[in-house]
């Protein structure tokens, strides 16, 4: 009997956390998190699709032009895969790549693609001198708000309940 009775405990655990794991994947979507790089503390979620794109903006520090890093989702991955700017000099890529190209803009802006480059460890420091800004999903976040200046802001992708804001 006491075999019998650990079976259908061990059984009716497992229909749980499977009921529980379909609930939480039909009631979540995909996003990109936003962590603080010191604490870990969830700072916000938005929501993109899979091969969804988001971008972060920025005023170089050293040659004071605009830049922009363009990322894709593959997956639980960020994948960089493009980046505009419009002033070749320290800090910005200078040199194309092996599978890179270079487009220019009738803004004048460069964009050099083709990095597909998974990123492990994407984070960026939010700028003292100008903001860093998300866009995502047709929205725009300053990053300066949401974090604060000169913090560490760290992305990633993961789930979250849909009826849970930020």
């Amino acid at each position: 009997m006491g075999l019998r009775r650990l079976w259908v405990r061990a059984t009716a655990a497992a229909a749980v956390l499977v009921a529980f794991t379909v609930l939480y994947f039909c009631l979540s979507g995909k996003c990109i998190l936003l962590t603080d790089g010191e604490t870990g503390r969830l700072l916000g979620a938005f929501p993109i699709k899979n091969s969804g794109e988001f971008s972060v903006s920025f005023i170089h520090s050293v040659n004071k032009t605009p830049v922009t890093d363009v990322y894709r989702v593959r997956g639980r991955d960020i994948y960089v895969v493009r980046t505009v700017y419009f002033n070749f000099g320290a800090g910005v890529q200078s040199e194309i790549g092996d599978g890179q190209t270079l487009q220019y803009g009738d803004d004048g802006s460069m964009t050099v693609s083709g990095f597909n480059k998974r990123m492990d460890k994407l984070s960026y420091i939010v700028g003292t001198v100008s903001d860093h800004v998300l866009d995502i999903g047709g929205s725009s976040v300053s990053l300066r708000e949401l974090c604060g200046q000169n913090s560490t802001v760290r992305f990633s992708v993961g789930r979250r309940l849909l009826f849970l804001e930020g």
